[in-house]
């Protein structure tokens, strides 16, 4: 794959001042897929939340029979009343979180594609146009509402499930590993960077995880990651029912791990989906050091029928509410600050080089406005040079742009494994010349590549 991978070494942080190392073990996750059996829900009752005075968090208020930590639910959420982004941020502080580090993980897996077709105008999720696409607008709003919460305003950004890094790495931004400055620097980067990816997948969130974990275990300091992906956690066909696929398996186990740091991991769901295993992830994680994860369909809220501006309030909130019982959690745990030791060392991958060109922007435009509805956003000037540097060795691809909805692709990849859920190979063709394999064309009424009714579906033998 090129580069250093994101599963050795010691990973430095070139963002501050110092050279600070990481120089923990890697804990080590199961490979084999293992009976799923939730040992407790973790879906959040309908209440309303108890004053400021009584929030509190029991983390030994139930007994099940083991020494796992379970939770009780009577700690703080904010209510869901507000109008504004402005009221959101309020009432996070107003609930009691002091402190938040924003860290950044970007789903660069084949099906953003053609996960848009309904949500987004047929395009591709990552298409880069004058309209903000769905990534985008995710980093906008949450960026803008914890923004006031973020001492040194430095955003860790990473992307994962492209053809570098697939289900095993991920890859910084810039190529020395810096921050961005602010989240109009990640919207300025991300435009930057992503004409030249080559998508790819499968699709796991277990290496953004510990690359949050790595980050969280140097400082000490309360994050949270934001994850946004256009698709669920592979699960090829082969993955009995009642079990999980490798992918999903190393993905419940980095989330419980995690539950031992001061993270919180908020899951943005973004495009057509489907999101149910997803909504099972959250419910169902085995018992944890608290409830650390949230996943949030953003293109359900994005599709009200309602102002723009009220959209946007409706999806911070459903995307932060749980932020400030989970910042207290860390707290009466005693896992804020410090070193825990014994947590993953991931290192990033550099910003993917396709071709023997190096793609440089020496004279980076000094404002970029971006329009969603009612509200804008601008990119300032980056503090920072942003070019792809020609010191790392190049990776072999295509050099073509991930803005097209259907771009044709001749590598070996494409042609052989199944586009939906790039694990099984292809054995289903339908009348229109496209293929599947079998598991996921069940139930399949449109092609998910030209979107053409099915009316005939052909096994393949080999």
């Amino acid at each position: 794959m090129g580069g250093r991978s994101s599963r050795e070494g010691s990973w430095r942080q070139n963002s501050s001042s110092g050279d600070s190392h990481y120089g923990y073990p890697q804990s080590s996750y199961g490979q084999e897929s293992q009976s799923y059996v939730p040992q407790h829900s973790y879906a959040s009752p309908q209440y309303y939340p108890p004053s400021q005075q009584e929030l509190q968090y029991y983390p030994h208020s139930q007994d099940h029979g083991s020494d796992k930590r379970t939770i009780d639910r009577r700690y703080s959420r904010i209510a869901d009343n507000y109008n504004s982004l402005d009221q959101v941020t309020e009432a996070l502080a107003n609930a009691g979180l002091e402190s938040s580090n924003l860290i950044v993980g970007i789903d660069f897996t084949k099906s953003n594609e053609w996960t848009g077709k309904r949500s987004f105008n047929r395009k591709s999720l990552h298409h880069i146009g004058d309209v903000l696409n769905p990534y985008e607008q995710a980093i906008s709003i949450i960026g803008k509402t914890l923004a006031v919460f973020d001492e040194d305003n430095l955003i860790p950004c990473f992307g994962f499930g492209d053809a570098s890094t697939h289900d095993q790495d991920v890859f910084s931004f810039y190529p020395d590993e810096r921050f961005c400055n602010g989240f109009e620097e990640v919207l300025s980067r991300y435009r930057e960077i992503v004409p030249h990816l080559q998508l790819a997948g499968p699709t796991s969130f277990a290496p953004i995880i510990e690359m949050a974990m790595t980050i969280v275990e140097q400082s000490g300091g309360y994050h949270v990651l934001v994850i946004i992906a256009d698709g669920q956690v592979t699960r090829s066909v082969d993955t009995l029912h009642g079990q999980l696929s490798p992918q999903e398996q190393k993905t419940v186990d980095a989330i419980v791990q995690a539950s031992k740091l001061p993270l919180s991991i908020i899951l943005v769901g973004v495009g057509d989906g489907p999101w149910d295993m997803m909504k099972e992830f959250d419910d169902n994680i085995p018992a944890r050091a608290f409830d650390n994860f949230q996943f949030v369909n953003f293109t359900e809220i994005m599709s009200k029928n309602t102002a723009p501006s009220r959209k946007e309030t409706e999806f911070a909130l459903a995307a932060l509410m749980e932020i400030p019982s989970q910042y207290k959690a860390t707290i009466e745990l005693n896992i804020l600050g410090g070193q825990k030791g014994n947590v993953p060392e991931r290192v990033p991958l550099p910003p993917p080089i396709y071709g023997a060109a190096s793609f440089n922007s020496s004279k980076p435009s000094h404002s970029t406005s971006f329009q969603y509805g009612s509200a804008s956003f601008s990119s300032s000037k980056p503090s920072h040079p942003t070019s792809f540097e020609p010191s790392v060795p190049p990776y072999p691809g295509d050099t073509s742009p991930v803005s097209s909805a259907t771009p044709a692709s001749s590598s070996t990849y494409d042609s052989q494994i199944c586009p939906i859920c790039l694990s099984n190979s292809k054995d289903m063709a339908f009348g229109c010349g496209h293929q599947t394999c079998e598991e996921c064309a069940k139930g399949l009424q449109t092609c998910p590549i030209c979107r053409s009714p099915i009316q005939t579906k052909i096994k393949l033998y080999f």
